[in-house]
């Protein structure tokens, strides 16, 4: 050992300025993509559903890649699940996205759940110190 101690008897640091700011890009291109999604899966019944579920994975992954952490795909996850639960809800005037049908609750609770698995299965990298590394 080189005296540092175990990776995992290491402190959290905050992330850096630049990934903070990807992160929050992932956020709110998760958004965005959660509001396409909200209007592509009821207007083109049954493609329009699994582009919208196939765009929401992509994008998860994608994000996992790109950071090449868990973060990654957790930042866009978080802005589509805020995005969808925001546009469930009803105005006043009694307007609403979502109707209550299989293909708005397959979205929501699919989506969730692909959400989960791509946050769990994101690739995580090892660290660099051979004293430390994974599988030795």
């Amino acid at each position: 050992m080189t005296g540092r101690g175990s990776l995992l008897a290491q402190p959290l640091r905050p992330p850096s300025a630049g990934r903070a700011v990807g992160y929050l890009g992932l956020l709110l291109l998760g958004a965005v993509t959660g509001a396409a999604g909200a209007l592509v899966q009821a207007g083109w019944s049954p493609g329009g559903l699994l582009l919208a579920l196939a765009g929401a994975v992509g994008l998860f992954l994608g994000g996992a890649r790109l950071a090449r952490s868990r973060g990654g795909a957790v930042a866009p996850a978080a802005g589509w699940m805020v995005a969808v639960i925001l546009l469930t809800t009803a105005r006043p005037e009694g307007d609403f996205l979502f109707g209550a049908g299989g293909g708005s609750y397959l979205f929501l609770l699919g989506g969730m759940a692909l959400a989960v698995i791509c946050a769990t299965l994101a690739p995580v990298g090892q660290p660099a110190d051979q004293d430390v590394r994974l599988g030795k």
